[in-house]
């Protein structure tokens, strides 16, 4: 199981207006590239997402329980699930199949009445942080994160830094690659980057 671990690069930031998830896109399997074309962030409702590294079947089983959870709590309480509520609901499935476990490293991300991200472990351990990053290259992606983040940034700012950080791990860590998924989420709500859209704002 630690070879479907290890390739993957998730990096979450905080900003002021809103909260930037990117990831890889890369698949590998040891020292094999599976596939190019991997989607590892989702949106779960209107305002809340989950950045996944680890493996592919665990992370999307996770992903279809929580969407499925998200919606039967919007249908009985009349509104949308907060992102802590959503981060505790991760943490708690995680922990109840600790014996069991999803292969792994998730990233909460959201906006309720501010922008909020948390980073939950296979087994259910959960930090709600300003910035991280997860999977194979993380240690390169929070070289940038660590010098580049400030308090209260502004989004497009926020954006800028965390593609450095992914271009980083692109470059340094040979199981990230393969291009890069964009994400914000904002009062307005989750939005994806086109490919285009990322290239432009690498240049």
């Amino acid at each position: 199981m630690t070879e479907k671990l290890k390739g993957t690069t998730t990096i979450g930031i905080v900003c002021r207006d809103g909260v930037v998830l990117a990831a890889d896109r890369r698949a590998s399997l040891g020292n094999m590239v599976l596939s190019d074309n991997v989607t590892k962030i989702f949106q779960i409702d209107e305002h809340l997402a989950l950045a996944g590294a680890g493996s592919v079947g665990d992370i999307l089983s996770l992903v279809r329980l929580l969407r499925a959870e998200a919606k039967l709590y919007r249908a009985k309480a009349g509104r949308e699930m907060s992102v802590g509520a959503l981060a505790t609901l991760t943490s708690n499935v995680l922990h109840g199949n600790r014996f069991m476990p999803y292969f792994g490293w998730f990233l909460i991300a959201g906006y309720d009445s501010k922008p909020a991200l948390y980073s939950i472990d296979m087994t259910g351990g959960i930090t709600e942080d300003k910035f991280t990053a997860a999977g194979s290259g993380m240690e390169f992606a929070f070289s940038l994160l660590e010098d580049g983040f400030r308090e209260d940034m502004p989004l497009e700012e926020g954006i800028k830094l965390v593609l450095r950080a992914m271009k980083a791990a692109t470059r340094r860590d040979i199981f990230t690659g393969g291009g890069i998924m964009l994400i914000t989420v904002t009062k307005d709500g989750y939005k994806e980057y086109s490919k285009e859209d990322i290239e432009t704002l690498l240049e």
